[in-house]
């Protein structure tokens, strides 16, 4: 019976080492990344799966009690909340930005089309016609 607690232990010790590397390697995702929504999705990666790792950790290590249930039910609402609340901030971030042009390009449907076929013919007529409508 000892040994299948220090299994439970080092399994649970594992998951926990785990989740708090991903927290490190979100940290400094956060700190190298220049622009907000990419520091947004390293921190919001970091999080879902820092957290999932560390928590099944604890539970682990507690055993299978009513503790393990409330650590278990606090996953899955993280699980939901910080996805949708990452969203909701990205999304604010995207129509609030005053240099959209700096950090991302919009593509219309038939531009994309037209660089998934190859097609430089249309591509470059495509390029002339945002070149002409910029300049105006």
């Amino acid at each position: 019976m000892a040994a299948i607690e220090w299994i439970r232990f080092l399994a649970g010790a594992f998951l926990l080492l785990f989740g708090l590397f991903i927290f490190l390697i979100e940290m400094i995702g956060v700190f190298r990344f220049k622009y907000v929504l990419n520091r947004m999705h390293a921190a919001a990666m970091g999080d879902t799966l820092g957290i999932g790792f560390s928590l099944v950790g604890l539970i682990l290590m507690s055993g299978f009690t009513f503790t393990s249930l409330k650590l278990f039910l606090v996953i899955v609402f993280l699980w939901f909340s910080s996805p949708a609340s990452s969203h909701l901030i990205a999304r604010l971030e995207v129509s609030t930005d005053e240099e959209p042009e700096k950090h991302y390009r919009r593509y219309t449907i038939r531009e994309l089309e037209q660089k998934l076929h190859g097609d430089t013919a249309l591509a470059k007529e495509t390029d002339e016609t945002e070149l002409a409508r910029e300049e105006a």
